[in-house]
Formats: C-alpha cells, structure tokens, sequence
C-alpha cells in the first residue's frame, strides 16, 4: 500500500503523509536494483560503440535471462554500493571527508569524472574541491548519474536525500550538472515507490534540481518533445542530437559524449517513450547510443522499482542471490539488508514514523515534503574553491596515494616526489601494449617528477641499474639518472629515441661498489606537451 493521506498537493502537501509497507518497500527496493543489472547487462555489448547515431535494431543484443548476472563485475553497481558501505559504517551523518576518504581507497578502476576525482582525494585535495573545475576537466561527466539510484533506494518519497546525499557523495567527483544529474535520478527512484506514472516521477524529480540549471532545461526539453511527438522518438533524438550535442552553447565543460545532459536526456526517452513496458524502455534507452548500457540501467531501475519485483515477468528475475558483487562486501540479501537498515534511519530522521496495520504489517508513514535543490553552480563558469585539503592524519588513513601505491605495488624500496597531476599520472594495468606500468609527470615546467632511493652498493658486485621506459605517442622527456645529486645520465626519451614508444636504459653503477649512495630517477620536462613518463621496470642487478 503506497497511499497519500492528509493534505492535498499544492501548498498545503507539506503536512501530507504517505504510506508504505515495509514489504511493499522490501519488492520495489529489490526491483530497483535488479532493473539496473538488466539494463546493463543488456546494453553492456552496444557501450559507446554507437557514437552520435541511432543503434540500428539488428545490432541490439538478445535478453537471455541469466545475462543479469552479468551485472555483478559492473562499475555501475559496485561503485554506488561504496557509498552504501561508508553510510552503513558511520551512519547518515557521516562527513564529506570521511565519504572521500573511503572513495580514494576504493582499488576498481574508473574512468572519467571518478577517476579524476579519486585521483585529487589521493593528492589530499579533500572534498568539496575534489569535483571543483579547477582541478577536475570533466565536472559534468556521466559518473554520479549513473552511481546515484542507492540515494533513492534508501529513501522512498523523500528526494531531499537525493539532494543531500548528492552534495555529499555526487560532489566527490561531480560539479554543476554533473551532481544535479544524480540527484534528479535518485528524487526520480524516491518517486517511483509511490506512482506508476512516468511523467509525473519526472516532473517530481525536477523539483529537486536547480531550475536554472542546463540539466533542468533538458528534462523540460524532453517533457515538451515528448508531448509535441508522442510517437516518434526517433525525431525527439534528432532534437536532442542538434541541441545537446551540436549546439556550442550546451557543449561547455563537455566531454563529448560522456556528458550528463545527452546521456540523461536518452535515460528519459526510455522512461517516456517506452510507455512503461520493460523491453520498450530498456532498448529505447540503449538504441540512443552513446553510454549505451549506463543509459538503459538507470531507466530500467526507476522502471522497475515503480513494478516491484513480485510483478516482474519471470525473463528478468534469474537473480543469483549467492553471488557477491565485485568490490564489494554484499550479495543481494546483504544489499537489501543495509538498504532497509538506512532507509528506517531516513524515514525517522524525517520526521516519519513506523506503524502496523490491521494485519500487523509493518508500515512506513513518510511525510510529503518539496525538496530544496542545491545552489546553481555553473562548471564552466565556477565558483571560487574551498581551499579543502586532507590533514596529515586524513592523508595516512588513504592507503592509495600516489606515493603508497608506487611504494608498495609498483617499485618496492623506491620513493616518489614532485609529480604533477596531469597526464593521469599513477600505476595503469597497462599502457602501451606492456602491463603494470606506473606513470609520471613533471610537477612544473622547471620542476621533474623524481623518483628516488639510498641504497648501499655490494662491494664484490657489479651493479647495474636497468630501465623500461616510454613515451607519450606525441611527446617526449628528458630521462635524467643521478647519484648522490650529480646527473651520470641524460637521455631524451622520445619517438627517435624509443622503438615503439618504449626503450630500456641500463646505467652501469660499478664505479659506487661498496658505497650508500642516493639514486634519482628523474622525468624532467622539456617543451611542455605531453610529458608524461612511463615506468615499466625499475631495477637494480648485481652480478
């Protein structure tokens, strides 16, 4: 039962309440979560193949039942449920810094908007500057709206959590409509426990965002559109095409295709156009294009979660509630634990209550209240940054700072100092056809990023120091190799230089034979462009 008592809408629905049974909440919180591993698991063979185009139908995959479970190893599933584990170990008050904290110790790769963003929490630069322009390029990335449906889940009818938990999670990694595009997909799930209708989720959700905001202008876009062409989604694509991804105006602070405005306005042609029927939705979503497996999750989840699991056609419910998903300490039955859990906190801290009904079912009574959005923030036109750096004791609860991985998981016994942060510097899995490589960028135009250790020398021993090194494709470096601060090495490292893209260098150190001496590796600059350094060996031999 999900009923609105009380006050009507309007001015007067701040004093309405809701209701909603706690099994109730159990099956459309399940469905929310199975209808993002649908989703992605579906359109996960289409993921930016499809660029600027409609996917053709021949190219959209066919659904088998157990490709859901193809969705435990996704980044779309794993990465929210970090989120869920900080608010499960410290609760709904937990800080910011905490929530950054744990984000950079998380070992999963990422991409884009994450990426950059945990990178700067493991530079010390601590939240809310860790999204800011000024340190992160890609603010309106696609990365919170897709990671934002938990911040639903936990908080049916109330879409000022999506709000707060996106300022406080969206903002590790997102800026402007980059975090506003999370919270109008968690107000949209916090909606769909209490309506089937897909307008009226939308329009609900809207609330939640700065009107102001680009991202509001496109789900009003969408709204309009839909309306004018109810039937033809493939000319409200063209629409979107020539106003979200070919008109300059809306293509600031872009990263092409990865940005949050196209790829949520495809979220909305699946909710709209697919007239509430699974399939319809989903592929819809996916024949968009672009992020063509993100897009149709979070349109399934929002879907599904208005269905409820029980209702679900038996082809989507081939859920292994054994399994554990990656990066992860839950499977299924742990995930709706910890969500009921946090959702019982939410409803109380807002003023709710819990009741039992005539049949002594537990029941949730959530008061109706307008979400207040977050402040209009622009990511190509910004506000100043906060200054937030992490303490020294902050840095040491990070276990993934540059300085510790390479330490630790890279070169053992060596250390690192003055790297800059462009170039998306730190340990790679591979990198030009090589593995495990580790890379480096000058701090400055003057300043090298050096890597150093002391060591003493066997004196009955022949040394030699012997390095894998590369290049960016359209850069080079100086290589500079040091011993107790006098360079015994200078040598460019660059496409002359390098037999595709990589050369070792072997420095003999026969001549130090029983001394400790200081070793220094540095990637020292020379024309400023593309001066990254790639690391794939580091090593010292004696014979």
């Amino acid at each position: 039962m999900n009923l609105l008592v009380g006050a009507g809408w309007g001015a007067e629905a701040e004093q309405a309440e809701r209701r909603l049974s706690v099994a109730e909440y159990r099956d459309k919180m399940k469905a929310g979560w199975v209808g993002q591993m649908v989703g992605v698991a579906w359109g996960a063979p289409t993921e930016f193949r499809f660029r600027d185009q409609i996917i053709p139908p021949e190219a959209v995959p066919k659904w088998r039942p157990q490709m859901v479970n193809d969705a435990f190893n996704q980044d779309d599933l794993y990465v929210e449920m970090t989120f869920l584990r900080t608010l499960e170990q410290y609760g709904l008050d937990v800080s910011i810094r905490q929530a950054g904290i744990d984000f950079a110790n998380t070992r999963y790769p990422l991409w884009c908007a994450n990426r950059a963003g945990r990178n700067n929490l493991r530079r010390g630069i601590a939240p809310p500057d860790s999204s800011h322009p000024k340190f992160n390029r890609c603010p309106n990335d696609i990365d919170y709206q897709i990671e934002a449906d938990y911040s639903g889940l936990i908080a049916p009818g109330m879409p000022q959590w999506a709000v707060a938990l996106g300022e406080k999670f969206g903002r590790l990694m997102n800026y402007g409509d980059g975090m506003y595009a999370g919270q109008f997909i968690g107000a949209m799930y916090a909606e769909a426990f209490f309506t089937e209708n897909i307008e009226k989720i939308i329009e609900t959700a809207l609330q939640a965002i700065p009107a102001q905001s680009q991202y509001a202008e496109m789900v009003r876009d969408m709204l309009a559109w839909y309306r004018e062409n109810p039937d033809d989604w493939e000319k409200t694509w063209q629409k979107c095409q020539k106003k979200y991804r070919e008109d300059p105006e809306y293509q600031k602070a872009s990263n092409g295709g990865i940005d949050c405005k196209i790829n949520g306005a495809y979220v909305l042609m699946g909710l709209l156009y697919g007239q509430r029927d699974i399939e319809k939705t989903i592929l819809i979503s996916m024949r968009c294009g672009q992020d063509s497996d993100c897009n149709p999750s979070s349109a399934a989840g929002v879907l599904f979660t208005s269905i409820g699991f029980s209702k679900l056609p038996e082809p989507y419910r081939a859920v292994d509630e054994t399994r554990q998903f990656l990066h992860t300490p839950y499977t299924f039955p742990a995930l709706m634990e910890v969500c009921e859990k946090l959702a019982r906190h939410i409803v109380q801290r807002e003023g709710g209550r819990m009741e039992r009904d005539s049949s002594a079912q537990e029941v949730f009574v959530i008061p109706v209240k307008t979400p207040t959005p977050s402040k209009l923030e622009l990511s190509w036109d910004p506000g100043p940054i906060a200054g937030s750096r992490f303490t020294p004791e902050e840095m040491e609860k990070i276990d993934m700072t540059l300085e510790k991985v390479f330490q630790r998981d890279f070169a053992p016994g060596w250390n690192i100092r003055d790297c800059g942060d462009q170039m998306d510097p730190g340990l790679h899995d591979s990198w030009g056809g090589k593995k495990r490589v580790f890379v480096t960028h000058p701090l400055d135009r003057k300043t090298g990023c050096t890597i150093w250790r002391k060591v003493h020398l066997p004196a009955d021993q022949k040394t030699r120091l012997r390095l894998t090194v590369g290049h960016h494709p359209q850069g080079d470096w100086l290589l500079v190799v040091q011993v107790d601060g006098k360079s015994i090495l200078e040598k460019l490292i660059g496409p002359q230089t390098a037999t595709k893209g990589w050369t070792t260098v072997e420095v003999d150190l026969s001549a130090y034979a029983g001394k400790e001496v200081l070793l220094e590796l540095v990637n020292q600059p020379t024309g400023w462009q593309n001066e990254a350094a790639y690391w794939a060996e580091i090593a010292l031999e004696h014979n």
